[in-house]
């Protein structure tokens, strides 16, 4: 094939690895995760009580736990992302201060990254660690009350996987991907490996579930025009599925800066948030 063929709506190869890679499109990205990093240090140090909690055999099977401090709090539980190949839920506690002052308990469950992990055993992980809150997270505290099960970049896709669980009453896909297969045929599958069954059987435009709780599809106005329409594709597949839901663009918002809005108390996550268990 031709280097300049199309691949994906028009994209060609460079195309489509430019149309995804969010890392580029904001300046200052890497310096940004780092902040995140420290501050969460900084938070994990502070409360030390419950983390890296094993949730199943491979060594990031491991979660954080954060509670309110409020008897029978509704639980969020939120999955890191990093295109399934970056990022540990190490760097993301700094966004418990505004889950937690809203009176919530937060879960920050580990993972596998790809290479080391199919996006299939990736999947998988997420439900154990879902198994597990439901099954031992009762004994600490949690998980007793409404669990919202959110993620951001990978993880609002890993997010979408699980709704229609039993045990999910609802979701909050931030800057998700929906549709597997741009990256099937872009640089991330240099580590993803997706097969063209894994499209099918992971992307979650192609799978909606009959029936599930609420499910809030948010991302920022200033994001990648394909991160964009992902978010907006998938918000309409969700209504047209004839389930509840909301579609959120926060304006003003890049890849990055839209998890500000979920670490304030009266961020505009935050309020999406609540207004889930409302």
């Amino acid at each position: 094939m031709a280097p300049d063929a199309p691949l994906w709506r028009g994209f060609n190869r460079a195309e489509l690895d430019q149309a995804y890679n969010n890392a580029a499109a904001v300046p200052g990205s890497a310096e940004i995760v780092a902040g995140w990093t420290a501050r969460s240090a900084a938070f994990r140090a502070a409360r030390p009580e419950l983390l890296d909690l094993r949730y199943g055999p491979r060594e990031r099977n491991r979660i954080d736990l954060f509670r309110c401090g409020r008897d029978g709090a509704p639980l969020l539980v939120f999955i890191h992302g990093g295109y399934w190949q970056r990022n540990a839920k190490e760097a993301f506690a700094w966004l418990a201060a505004g889950p937690l002052a809203r009176g919530f308990d937060l879960a920050l469950p580990g993972y596998t990254l790809a290479p080391e992990a199919t996006l299939t055993e990736i999947v998988a992980e997420i439900g154990m660690a879902l198994d597990w809150l439901s099954r031992d997270g009762r004994a600490l505290g949690v998980a007793t009350g409404p669990r919202v099960v959110s993620g951001w970049s990978a993880g609002g896709h890993l997010a979408a996987t699980a709704m229609g669980r039993p045990d999910v009453g609802a979701g909050l896909g931030i800057s998700g991907i929906f549709e597997l297969e741009p990256c099937r045929l872009n640089y991330l599958n240099e580590k993803l490996h997706l097969t063209e069954d894994e499209v099918a059987r992971l992307s979650p435009i192609r799978n909606v579930p009959p029936s599930a709780g609420p499910f809030v599809v948010a991302y920022g106005g200033e994001e990648l025009p394909e991160l964009r329409r992902q978010s907006e594709d998938y918000a309409a597949a969700w209504r047209a599925r004839g389930l509840p839901g909301e579609n959120l663009p926060l304006s003003g918002h890049d890849h990055f800066s839209i998890l500000d809005e979920l670490a304030a108390p009266d961020g505009q996550l935050t309020e999406a948030l609540a207004r889930l268990i409302g």
